[in-house]
């Protein structure tokens, strides 16, 4: 069953898409039929910015189970590293 529910959220990063890098503004994720993945559903995440246009986009269709580990390995990552290290106000003060 789809939700019908996107869970929207500012985001600060890059991504590569089709045309190259582009800067990255916002990501949705919600749960839908996938488009390419070969699922009845899935947990599909758009990373944009919407200020470039359509081509400035990434999508990604997971399962239930790769998004939650996609989830735990984030955490570990940033649970590895000092605090703070990947940090947009440590970034913006580096020289």
């Amino acid at each position: 069953m789809c939700t019908y529910q996107t869970v929207k959220v500012e985001l600060d990063g890059a991504a590569k898409g089709a045309t190259g890098w582009f800067t990255l503004t916002g990501g949705a994720v919600y749960v839908d039929h996938p488009y390419h993945a070969c699922h009845e559903h899935t947990v599909n995440i758009d990373f944009t910015n919407a200020g470039e246009g359509p081509s400035a986009r990434v999508a990604v269709e997971l399962t239930e189970e790769s998004a939650l580990a996609l989830v735990e390995a984030i955490q570990q990552a940033l649970a590895a590293a000092p605090p703070g290290l990947a940090s947009a106000d440590r970034s913006a003060g580096a020289a």
